[in-house]
């Protein structure tokens, strides 16, 4: 069984993210979306609140799962059993990045490989980053994220 590990803040999860998890999940037996934790920073949504989100915004995909982690991406991946870790790329400006991280979780271990997935041409524009923007500036946000996290937004209140 090929599990693929697909990290990030997602915060929040975007129809993007979505897009890459839905492609990912038709290629590898397992997904596991890794809402990554970083104690330093805080972030717009909880890590139990992302989590939260994205289960809600999953139930249609049966071999995903979502967790949390800290630490390294690649100490993660092990941990798991993982032998894919999974990056979704939205434009060319994204490849440079994550091409300085694949090759620096290929030196930690050579036997975790990256596989890039593009988004559809539709959602190329949508950044957690964006969607957050937007909601701050009290936009409406529905055609960019799941139903679930409009919702659960749609009834916070903006600070």
């Amino acid at each position: 069984m090929t599990i693929a590990i697909y990290p990030g803040s997602f915060d929040p999860i975007t129809k993007g993210h979505l897009d890459i998890l839905k492609t990912g999940a038709e290629i590898f037996d397992r997904v596991i979306i890794a809402v990554a934790r970083n104690s330093e920073k805080k972030g717009f949504l909880s890590v139990d609140e992302r989590v939260k989100l994205i289960k809600e915004s999953i139930l249609d995909i049966e071999n995903a799962e979502v967790d949390s982690f800290e630490g390294l991406t690649i100490e993660y991946a092990k941990k798991r059993e993982a032998k894919v870790l999974l990056r979704g790329l939205r434009a060319v400006s994204d490849f440079e990045y994550e091409l300085q991280l694949s090759q620096a979780n290929s030196a930690l271990s050579g036997d975790i490989k990256t596989v890039f997935l593009t988004t559809k041409p539709k959602y190329n524009f949508i950044s957690s980053s964006t969607i957050k923007e937007i909601y701050l500036n009290n936009g409406d946000i529905s055609k960019f994220v799941p139903e679930a996290v409009y919702e659960y937004l749609k009834n916070r209140k903006v600070s």
